[in-house]
Order: C-alpha cells, then sequence, then structure tokens
C-alpha cells in the first residue's frame, strides 16, 4: 500500500515537473509586444499571458525552483522502494521523457493556450515560491535589467507579409500585400524616380495666351495640372488647373496667363524620400509639385504618381484608355 502511494506520489511529481518544463518553454517564447497587440485587439489568452510575462524574472525563478524542488522529490521518493542507482536511472528517464521532451514539444506549439489555461497553477507555484523568487527577480532585474522591447525593422516587416503572400490561409489578399510591400519601400526611394522628366512634361509658356485653339490642345492633353515655364524652362511660379478655365467664353477673345486663375507653385527636391512627400503634398495643398535638383527644374511629380508607386500599377482614366487604343 506503502509503495502504491509513493508511485502515487512520484507520478504526481512527474506532472508537476512537466507543467513546469513546458509552461517555462511556452513563457518564454512569447513575445511582450506580440501579447500586448493581441491584447489589444482582445484576444482574452493574450490578456492573461501578458499578466504573468511582463514579471518575466519573478515568474522565471519561480517557475525554476519550483521544477528543481520536484525533480529532487521524485528522486527522494523513489528512493524508498528502489536502489539508489535504479531510483536515479527511473527518475532521469521519467524526467527526461515525461518531464522535459514531451511538455516541451507540446509547449512550443500551443504557447499562448498553455500560458492561458494554467494561468492558476503559474500564479499558485509564484505564491508558494515568493519569499525564494522575488528576491531573485530583484537580483536578476539588478544584474540584467528589464527586458528589451523589441521591434521588427522594415526588411523583417517586408518578409514577414511576403510569407503572407506565400501562404494561402492568410487573411490578406494579393493586393493587400502588395501595397504593404510598396508602401515599406517608400523611405528607399526618392522623387526622382517616379517623377516625369522636364522634357516629358506638357507646360505652357508664360508669355502664351489662352485662346480657342489652346483650349483644344489642353483637352487633348488632358492634363488636369499644367506648369508654366518661362521661356528657358528655368523657373515656374504658378501653375494651371483646368476646372478654372472651364466659365470662360475663349471663343471670343484670347486671355493672357496674368487674366486667368493660377496656383502658386511649389517645389521638391530631386532626393526627397517619397515617405515624407504625402506630407509634403498636404502642407503644400497641391497635388503637383516641380522637382529641383541643384536649384535646376528636372521634371515635375504629382500624387497620383505617389499613389501609383505604393499601388504597384498605373492608374489611366478613360481619356488614357483611349490614346492606348489609338
Amino acid at each position: 500500500m506503502l509503495n502504491f502511494l509513493l508511485i502515487l506520489l512520484s507520478i504526481g511529481l512527474v506532472v508537476v515537473s512537466a507543467l513546469c518544463s513546458g509552461l517555462n518553454v511556452a513563457l518564454m517564447s512569447l513575445d511582450i509586444n506580440d501579447l500586448k497587440r493581441r491584447a489589444k485587439l482582445g484576444n482574452k489568452d493574450a490578456k492573461v499571458a501578458l499578466s504573468i510575462r511582463k514579471n518575466t524574472h519573478l515568474s522565471l525563478a519561480s517557475i525554476l525552483f519550483t521544477n528543481v524542488a520536484v525533480i529532487s522529490a521524485t528522486s527522494l521518493v523513489l528512493s524508498n522502494f528502489l536502489n539508489g542507482f535504479v531510483a536515479g536511472l527511473i527518475s532521469t528517464l521519467f524526467i527526461v521523457v515525461f518531464g522535459e521532451i514531451l511538455p516541451q514539444a507540446f509547449a512550443v506549439k500551443h504557447d499562448l493556450r498553455a500560458i492561458a489555461v494554467f494561468a492558476p497553477f503559474l500564479k499558485l507555484i509564484i505564491f508558494i515560491s515568493y519569499p525564494v523568487s522575488k528576491p531573485l527577480q530583484k537580483l536578476l532585474d539588478k544584474l540584467i535589467g528589464p527586458e528589451d522591447e523589441r521591434l521588427h525593422t522594415r526588411h523583417e516587416l517586408g518578409l514577414i507579409i511576403k510569407e503572407h503572400h506565400e501562404e494561402n490561409m492568410s487573411e490578406l489578399d494579393d493586393d493587400e500585400v502588395e501595397i504593404v510591400q510598396n508602401a515599406l519601400q517608400l523611405s528607399e526611394k526618392r522623387v526622382k524616380e517616379i517623377m516625369t522628366p522636364l522634357k516629358d512634361v506638357y507646360y505652357i509658356l508664360e508669355n502664351e495666351s489662352i485662346d480657342e485653339k489652346k483650349i483644344d490642345e489642353l483637352k487633348v492633353e488632358n492634363w488636369s495640372r499644367v506648369p508654366i515655364f518661362n521661356t528657358s524652362k528655368t523657373k515656374c511660379d504658378n501653375f494651371l488647373v483646368l476646372k478654372d478655365l472651364v466659365d470662360i467664353d475663349f471663343d471670343k477673345r484670347p486671355y493672357r496667363l496674368s487674366e486667368v486663375k493660377t496656383h502658386r507653385a511649389k517645389t521638391v527636391g530631386s532626393m526627397t524620400a517619397l515617405d515624407t512627400m504625402f506630407r509634403k503634398f498636404i502642407s503644400a495643398k497641391s497635388h503637383m509639385m516641380i522637382v529641383k535638383k541643384k536649384n535646376k527644374i528636372v521634371g515635375i511629380v504629382t500624387i497620383e504618381d505617389l499613389i501609383e508607386e505604393i499601388i504597384g500599377h498605373e492608374i489611366e482614366d478613360e481619356s488614357d484608355a483611349e490614346k492606348s487604343i489609338k
């Protein structure tokens, strides 16, 4: 009868050791930042795990102290009805297989769920071992310091998004993946890479007049905004917005540019990073900016150019489609 009780006690100790071993691996495999994000999204398991994971050193000391104590107790219990060598061999075998390998393998795959389910057990051993684990926590906090909160780099985020593209079970579709990947690369690209070069820019010279013929030309070109250059194309202070010309009757007479409404042109450097361009467009309150390099005009950039770079496709309207057909 006594031996039977000792065997049951030994099994119970191995189970406790297995819980400590598995929960230790599960707890340390959880990233604090990831838990915070999941908790904000309403994940109940993450909220429970976060309360334990944020006190890393206290939880770690409690789990390891309990595990070592249980392993020692298992050997002592087995030695009561087995000789020392056999007791050590059996306890080692049971602890390694059932107390280490199996629970750790399970915990790696189900880390968050394991911590959430066995949170009461973790809190219990923290409470029991508190007189020992708390001083250990203080010592570890002083020697090692708090755990660093690590954020993903831009390239790491790009690889994570790429994994979603390659995984059929991902919630993200191909378009979403492409947009996010392109957005992450904006800081590495410059305005000169997406601008329209000066040689390809449709413009009006400041000494020109707008008449019926010019209006027909503007309609054919179909640009919503047209920069106004000086004759040497070294200066651009204003630009036209075609919708401002709708109410003017050019059949009666031509109009000088000074007689029609124009808008102040803003400039941007050719080496400006694309991730700052949205703020520049917003602050400038304009959808088109003049691109300069060493104080020389080299092209124009529009908010449409920036959006096309993000979505990875050229945006064509109805007139663009007609031009391609022709």
